[in-house]
Formats: structure tokens, sequence, C-alpha cells
């Protein structure tokens, strides 16, 4: 049975935390005299003061503190849907968006750390609106319920219900014996690669206001950027070094980050999926950075490997920032791109996508099925590095992959009645869903999401959300099971 005061109590604490870090931009626009802007954030808070308000006192006799699975999906997708729509009020409200759908989906956007975006023009926005949108980038990278959770340690719940329900996946390392303990210690490590990475950007000759928004959407595996050409803008290739560096370490399972800490080498070293994922990048990017050398896109090899190895690591992390128009490469350059929205950072990583682990699972199946018709009576384990996977886990795998291409494909067709083309049609579905931001057509390095009506990009925002939460948090409320006393 399904917890409601504790469901909708938790729903109006976490938005409160989420109150905590609109301060930022708010004191942004109130030094940068920006009123309009902080009007925004005021009618945001004056909303989120209600809600929380009302909730918390009509909640405030609660019987039972025990949450069940199903509350634990209830909660997690209200409050990424809710978050959403409270978080998107001052972009609307500032008259920096046009329409309430277009900032929800910016928002949505932001949390799912998605990166594409319905603006047209970005550096004439308020810029405490844009450091807005790439701090929700920045939350959402690590994950909202864990940081609840880790902030929030005595609210007398199921942490560890909460946290797998919004990082469900084919692997979970829990790095304690307390799951409130390895979410304070995964944004602790996600906090300090972040400060690193925002010092080495003001060594590059960033701005401060730059170098913390780049860092927001960089660590976060997101892709919002605060200027029009994103970081192509820039034309440096230091900076091009260091967000390429740290955009393949968001895309890494932050697990391995403190065995690492911990002075455990070998056993990161030996991690299969961290190894099947680094071989891809390098893969794409010196395929990509040779087929640009031969066709002279870029002059010579290693300014082709700049840019190769930039566009490779900002595809296989889900990040979706640009430095270069890649629609104009070579048919072969665009198509290892194109095979990269298939494979996605790693589990228990800031990115999105299918994830590396089940990719390279998949592989190793219909290899054991082959060797399984030549010798029928043979045993076969699949192992993806050191570890074996079980049965019941190649068919959670089997049947994830099953249910994204599923729903990637009806969203092409839902999209495709906007009236674009195929090839859009289908890079726009499977980008929101792999959490991307950047794909080909219209919704390429050059282009967004203004092209779709006020339906489509709702559409977009479901894709988004059910991408970044992995299908079946989200669909297990549309089952009758679920709703079942």
């Amino acid at each position: 049975m399904i917890n409601w005061k504790q469901d909708f109590r938790l729903l109006a604490v976490i938005q409160l935390v989420l109150g905590f870090f609109m301060a930022f931009p708010t004191i942004i626009a109130l030094y940068l005299h920006e009123t309009a802007a902080l009007q925004g954030f005021l009618v945001a808070y004056a909303v989120m003061a209600i809600f929380c308000g009302s909730i918390l006192f009509l909640t405030r006799n609660i019987d039972s503190h025990k949450l069940a699975a199903r509350d634990g999906y209830l909660f997690v997708t209200f409050t990424w849907i809710l978050g959403t729509a409270i978080c998107a009020i001052p972009l609307v409200a500032s008259g920096a968006y046009i329409n309430y759908s277009s900032a929800y989906f910016e928002i949505m956007s932001g949390f799912t750390t998605t990166g594409a975006t319905v603006l047209t023009e970005i550096e004439g926005l308020p810029k405490s609106i844009l450091f807005w949108r790439s701090e929700t980038n920045w939350l959402g990278g690590m994950g909202i319920v864990v940081l609840f959770v880790a902030l929030l340690p005595a609210l007398g719940v199921s942490g560890t219900l909460l946290v797998g329900a919004e990082s469900v996946g084919p692997t979970k390392d829990k790095l304690t014996p307390k799951i409130k303990t390895t979410a304070a210690i995964l944004w602790l490590i996600y906090l300090l690669f972040s400060l690193l990475e925002t010092v080495l950007l003001l060594f590059g000759g960033l701005t401060l206001y730059d170098a913390i928004t780049v860092t927001f959407s960089t660590m976060a595996a997101a892709g919002f950027c605060v200027k029009n050409s994103s970081i192509g803008t820039f034309s440096s290739a230091y900076v091009d070094i260091v967000v390429t560096v740290f955009m393949m370490i968001a895309g890494a399972n932050f697990a391995l980050y403190y065995k690492a800490f911990a002075g455990k080498l070998k056993s990161v070293w030996k991690d299969g999926e961290l190894r099947v994922y680094l071989g891809i990048w390098t893969g794409v990017s010196l395929l990509s950075a040779i087929t640009l050398s031969r066709a002279n896109t870029y002059g010579g090899f290693w300014q082709s490997l700049r840019f190769s190895a930039f566009q490779s690591a900002s595809i296989i992390t889900t990040t979706g920032f640009a430095t270069a128009n890649y629609v104009n490469w070579p048919a072969f350059s665009q198509m290892l791109l194109l095979l990269l929205f298939f494979v996605g950072g790693c589990a228990g990583s800031a990115g999105g996508g299918i994830k590396v682990v089940r990719v390279a699972t998949l592989f190793k199946m219909a290899k054991a099925n082959i060797s399984q018709r030549i010798h029928p009576k043979g045993i076969f384990q699949i192992r993806v590095g050191l570890d074996t996977m079980r049965p019941e886990l190649l068919l959670s795998i089997s049947t994830f992959f099953g249910v994204y291409i599923a729903t990637g494909v009806l969203g092409s067709v839902l999209i495709s009645l906007s009236g674009v083309d195929m090839l859009t049609s289908f890079a726009a579905s499977f980008l929101c869903l792999g959490n991307i931001g950047i794909g080909f057509g219209q919704v390429g390095p050059t282009g967004n999401f203004s092209i779709f009506p006020s339906s489509i990009q709702w559409v977009c925002s479901f894709l988004m959300l059910v991408g970044r939460l992995e299908l079946f948090t989200v669909y297990a409320l549309f089952t009758k099971a679920f709703w079942r006393r």
C-alpha cells in the first residue's frame, strides 16, 4: 500500500532543497540588477512556499515512515516532474522564455542532463537565468534524490529504496554499509572534481562565471553552455582538452574513483566496463581523426584528433557539447558518432544512454549464442571484465535494450507528426531518450528544439524523463499491478 502522506511530505522537503540551490541565481539577479529575472525567482519561491507549506501542514501527523518499493518509484518520478514544474517558473515568469512548455522542456533538459535547448539566442538572456539553467545540469548529474539522501540523513526512510529507484541499472556499487554515507561520498567526489575543473578553466582564461557554468555542465555530462556556439566559442585547445578529460571523468563509474582514492588502483584498471568505455572512445577518436585528416577538414592529424576526441567524448558521455559542426564531416566520421548514440556512459556515472556495460554484455551474449549453436552441449558464461553476469541480470539487460529501442522508435513516430524530416525525428527522439542533447538534422550542433510545437516539446520532456530514470521507474506507474492494493 502506498504511503501517500510520507511520499508527499518528502516531495515537499525536496522542493525546499531545490529552493536552497535556487538562492544562488537569485543572488546573482539581485547583484546584477536583473529585475525581471529577480521577479521570476520570487514568483517561484512564492509557489514553492504555498505548496510546501500546505503539504507540510497537512502531513504533520504521519502514522508511519515506512516506504515500500512502489513509494520509491512514485516519489522519485514525481520529484523530477514536480521539481521541474516549479524550477521552470523563473524562466517564463522573467519573460526569458515565450511559454511554459518551453521553460518546462528546458529545465527537464537541465535536470536530466540532456542539454537540449529551445533557445536560438543564448547570450542575450539574463546571466542569472543562464546560471540557474546550468546549475540544474549539475544538480541532476549525480541525482537529485541522491543529493537529498546525502543532505538529509535523519528522515527515517529507506535511502537505499529511494536511491535505487533513481539510479536503477545493471550495477550499483554500495561503497559503505550505509547508503546515506555512500550518497555523501559520491557527492563529495563529484564536488571535488567540479572544483578542480573550475580552477583549471580559470587558468585557461575563462571568467569565473564561464568556468563555473561550463563545469556545471561538464561534470553532469549535460551540455548547457552560456555561449551561442557552445565550447567552440572559446577557440582554445587548452579548454577543449580540459573539458574532454572531465567529460570522460564524468562518464565513468564514480565508485571507481572512491576505490582509486582508497589505493585500489589494480581493481580499478581490471574493471571491464571502464576498459571497454575507454577503448570505444579511443578507437572512435583515432578512426575519426584519420578520416578528418585525409579529408583535410582541419589540415592535420593532431588538429583533427583534437576535434574528434572532443566530439567523441561529448557523445559517448551524453554531454552534448560541440566545438565543430560535425554534420559537415565525412560520412564515416558522422556514422561513428551516430553509433555512440547507442552506447552512453558507464553505470554509476553522470552519463545517460544505454550504458557501456549493457552494450558489452549484449555483444557477449551474441557471441555466446553463436558458440552455443556450434557446441549445443557447451556451457558458456558471460563475463564483462572479472564480473560474471547472472541469468536474471542478462534478462534484465535484454529487456531494457528492447524497451529502450521501442521507446525511441515510438518517440520518433510522434515527433514526425510535427512535419520534420525522418532524420530529425529519429535524432530528436534518441538524443532525448539517451540524454545526449545534440544530434543530426535540424537538431544538430547548430540547431535546437524551438522548431517543435509545444505538444512535441512535452513528448520530448517525457522521453528525457524516462531516459534519465532508465525506463522502468516511470513505466511502473502505468501498470495495473502498481496501483493494485
